[in-house]
């Protein structure tokens, strides 16, 4: 067999295990979210998951949305002291969350605004924010970042042209954003999660990801469908 053949064939055997090692391998790396923050930086991330979403979809005010966000920390500081057995009021989460609610309609609010903003708070307890929720795969790691790229181009391209009805070159495009933000990923989890910084530059990778897809001409819906491809395999 010419010496050609035989290094084409060790290379795609090769790929195959790496392929395997990061099916089986992946890691994920959420926040911490028992770190007292300071007000200023509660003030700053209350900013970027809830704010955003209180004023653009709901359409509540910037004056109460702030107080939103007050009411959400004073129940968080309030669950605190009750796990610390040190609250006066309050001896369950279930009491502080029935107070949230009171405090919610105190703002005036419409009915639609706030069950919508109940709904979400429930929501809020059991899942992170997506901007400030860090997920990162250790094995990509010890790949250098062309050889990770041409991995995903033979995993994904092929997935992403049929499911997404993008072209090649878009689909590279995907491929190369998400590749990117793989490895930045790597870099931030080794920032210890009581420094908030790790926080800052996890919106900010999030942030510069959204402006890749931006270059990429697809639509929001091809956008969505991208990311859920390459979390599946995550």
């Amino acid at each position: 067999m010419p010496k050609y053949f035989v290094m084409q064939k060790q290379m795609r055997l090769q790929y195959s295990f790496l392929l395997l090692m990061l099916i089986f391998t992946a890691t994920a790396f959420a926040q911490n979210t028992s770190t007292e923050w300071s007000p200023e930086q509660q003030v700053e991330l209350f900013g970027y998951c809830e704010k955003p979403f209180l004023i653009k979809e709901l359409k509540i005010s910037e004056a109460n949305a702030d107080k939103i966000g007050q009411i959400n920390n004073w129940a968080r500081l309030t669950k605190i002291k009750i796990q610390a057995n040190t609250s006066d009021t309050f001896a369950t989460d279930g009491e502080v969350e029935e107070a949230v609610i009171k405090k919610y309609k105190a703002l005036s609010l419409s009915g639609d605004q706030l069950k919508t903003l109940t709904d979400r708070r429930k929501q809020s307890l059991t899942q992170p924010c997506a901007l400030i929720t860090l997920t990162a795969n250790k094995t990509y790691d010890t790949i250098a970042k062309p050889q990770l790229q041409l991995l995903f181009r033979n995993k994904f391209r092929r997935t992403l042209m049929d499911k997404l009805e993008v072209n090649g070159k878009q689909a590279d495009m995907l491929i190369e954003a998400e590749v990117w933000k793989q490895k930045e990923a790597l870099e931030i989890i080794k920032i210890p999660e009581t420094d908030f910084n790790r926080i800052r530059k996890t919106v900010t990778m999030y942030n510069d990801l959204e402006r890749k897809y931006g270059f990429i001409g697809i639509t929001e819906q091809q956008k969505e469908g991208a990311k859920n491809i390459f979390k599946a395999a995550e």
